[in-house]
Parts: structure tokens; C-alpha cells; sequence
């Protein structure tokens, strides 16, 4: 059972650094808002997302988190994802390729440092691609348990806090599954193989962040 006054103190320690970092975010050329809960989140992107639109998901278990597709597909949109364990070979690829191709590229990331730089990393290189360019626009959707100090705690983020429980919700018997932490294994399965760093809202597309007072994601 959480106790409510530790909950608050964390709310309001969230609330004051999601907000000093939507500024971080803003100068560096992002539409971005803080929300204090996934529900406040899902409202703001169904306020950005209009009805009818095609909208792309890749592997975010935040989108997910926070109940999206579902709230999309009622409102009519064509939500596109590659999650169906029905797809294989060429439809697979396929569906992956029309996810960058939607109206919108919903997601999250792996890490945000303090001062706005957002980070991922990726196996096929599909989530990595669709975060940097795009003639859509892009909705990221972000847990403050994502926030961390600098660059170098990003990566580190990515590697150790969030591929190994990545691969095991995938049921992958990797070296990291075990360990625990990232061993810069050689496998075949390996599933994180491209590494990007946002150190701006790329040009050509509307950018936005939602950051959200929860722990959302890996």
C-alpha cells in the first residue's frame, strides 16, 4: 500500500523538475507540456491527434502504458503498429515501414537528460529512424523515471535500465537477460544495435514532448 504523503513529496519533486525541463525542451525547439499522470498524458494526445488520423506505434511499452491505441482506435483513428505475433516475414516488415508513414509516430524513449537531449536505442533501427525524421509529426510521451543528469547517464539508461527488461517482456534469453545489466554481447538477438541522441527537435516536422509525473516504460 503507498503512502500518500511519500507519493505527494514525489509528485511535487516531479512536478518541479518536469517543468524546468519542458523549458530545457521548449528552447531546444519542442512543443513540449508537463502532465502530473498517464490519464492527464492521454488527453493531451488525443487533443493533438484528430480524429480519423493515422497514427504509427512502434515498440513503446509507455504508449501502451497509458492506454492510447485503445482510446485512438474509439476515436476512429487507424492506429498502426507491428505488435500482431500473427505478422511475420514480409508483412512484418511491411507493417514496421507503414508506422513511419502514418499521420502521427506516437512513442517514448529510453532517457531525457535534464537539459532536453532525448535518447533511444533499438534492435531493427525502425524506432531510432521514425524518431529522427519524418514528414509526419512526432508525439513523444515520457515517464520522469526517464530523466536523468547528462548524456553519458543516458546511455547508460539505455543499456543497463531499460534493453534487459525489454528482452525479457520479449522472453529473449540474451547475455543481458542474465547479468542484468548491458555486456556488450555479439548475439544474433542482441536488441539494441542503434543508438540516438535528440540533441534538437529535428527540422521538417512539428515535434512534441509529454512528459508525465509517472515511472512509465523501461
Amino acid at each position: 500500500m503507498k503512502n500518500t504523503q511519500f507519493e505527494e513529496a514525489r509528485k511535487r519533486h516531479w512536478k518541479i523538475m518536469g517543468e524546468a525541463l519542458v523549458k530545457n525542451l521548449t528552447d531546444k525547439g519542442f512543443d513540449a507540456v508537463y502532465t502530473g499522470s498517464a490519464e492527464e498524458a492521454l488527453e493531451k494526445i488525443l487533443d493533438l491527434i484528430p480524429d480519423g488520423a493515422s497514427v504509427g506505434v512502434p515498440g513503446s511499452v509507455t504508449i501502451r502504458e497509458v492506454g492510447a491505441m485503445e482510446a485512438l482506435e474509439k476515436k476512429g483513428c487507424s492506429v498502426i503498429h507491428h505488435w500482431d505475433p500473427s505478422l511475420t516475414g514480409e508483412n512484418r516488415l511491411q507493417r514496421l515501414q507503414d508506422e513511419l508513414l502514418a499521420d502521427f509516430y506516437l512513442t517514448s524513449c529510453n532517457a531525457v537528460t535534464r537539459d532536453g537531449m532525448i535518447v533511444g536505442i533499438d534492435g531493427n533501427g525502425n524506432r531510432v529512424s521514425g524518431m529522427a525524421w519524418g514528414k509526419n509529426t512526432i508525439i513523444f510521451v515520457i515517464g520522469m523515471n526517464k530523466v536523468v543528469g547528462s548524456i553519458d547517464e543516458a546511455v547508460s539508461r539505455t543499456r543497463n535500465t531499460a534493453t534487459p527488461p525489454n528482452a525479457m517482456r520479449l522472453n529473449m534469453t540474451l547475455p543481458c537477460t542474465k547479468a542484468g545489466r548491458c555486456v556488450d554481447c555479439n548475439s544474433q538477438e542482441r536488441v539494441c544495435r542503434a543508438l540516438l541522441i535528440l540533441e534538437r527537435a529535428t527540422g521538417g516536422r512539428k515535434s512534441h514532448v509529454i512528459m508525465v509525473g509517472e515511472s512509465l516504460g523501461f
